[in-house]
């Protein structure tokens, strides 16, 4: 019988793939003391950032932003003219919002095709950002802004915002203030800052009250609130005091964004010239 040369033969001895996969994080069960990566609950303590301007050269503006292990991409085109012609608008400009999870960047490995998920960020990324722009400077166009999330590690909402944010203003589009985002989990009394994945899908409170999720997108120059979104069920003072916390996070997190930006800036300004 011919042998079938199209077909890939594997080893005669194998093992399971299982084995050499990840362990998933363990649930948090404590809230006292600090946590998995060493923070501190209760406090703004949010993770170290790393943040870089102009790294697509096809696009407009991109960054990217780096939290832990949370990673995202963002990039921005235009303005340029609107593809259908319906939605042109004479007096003011038209922003559109994309974001996406790759398929590897979580711990259960989805698909390209965007969910329910992505779809429900993807308005949230927009209702947070269009506060900021001077839309009314570019009519008859339309800015797009795609945000790639490369490894889910907590907090993607938040840092979207920021990474879109910070995209924009290397793309040069006009803005009243930058956009900064920062979420905190409630469980029970006790809240962390910035949570990571594991933090985010766990439940260690014995009651069921003051559950939930939390994230603000703050206009820090003008100390005002573009967007904020919330999930659970959290007291009236509890979700009083979470968006003030969020805040002072956000504060936290300006210094960084400022900076790379004034590098980004640097970096494409032409050279002095010898005269």
């Amino acid at each position: 019988m011919p042998t079938d040369t199209k077909r890939v033969r594997g080893p005669e001895a194998s093992q399971s793939p299982g084995l050499f996969a990840c362990r998933p994080a363990g649930v948090v069960h404590s809230t006292h003391g600090p946590r998995a990566d060493g923070r501190q609950r209760d406090q703004v303590d949010v993770r170290p950032v790393f943040v870089r301007c102009g790294l697509v050269s096809q696009a407009k503006g991109s960054a990217y932003i780096e939290a832990g292990n949370t990673k995202l991409m963002c990039c921005v085109y235009g303005p340029r003219e609107t593809e259908r012609k319906d939605e042109t608008d004479m007096k003011c400009g038209r922003l559109t919002t994309d974001m996406r999870f790759a398929p590897f960047s979580c711990p259960e490995r989805g698909s390209w095709i965007q969910g329910s998920q992505d779809k429900d960020f993807s308005l949230m990324l927009h209702e947070s950002l269009q506060p900021a722009l001077c839309l009314h400077k570019y009519p008859r166009s339309q800015i797009e802004v795609n945000v790639m999330v490369l490894e889910n590690s907590g907090s993607v909402l938040a840092h979207a915002v920021t990474c879109a944010s910070l995209a924009l203003a290397d793309a040069g589009i006009e803005m009243y203030d930058l956009v900064l985002g920062c979420s905190i989990r409630q469980d029970g009394a006790s809240y962390v800052v910035d949570p990571s994945y594991a933090e985010e899908n766990s439940c260690s409170s014995v009651s069921g009250e003051n559950q939930g999720g939390l994230t603000v997108a703050f206009l820090p120059s003008l100390n005002q609130i573009s967007g904020l979104q919330s999930d659970g069920e959290m007291a009236e003072e509890t979700l009083t005091a979470g968006v003030r916390t969020c805040i002072e996070g956000c504060y936290k997190l300006y210094p960084v964004i400022q900076q790379a930006l004034a590098k980004a800036v640097r970096r494409a300004a032409p050279p002095p010239s010898e005269s």
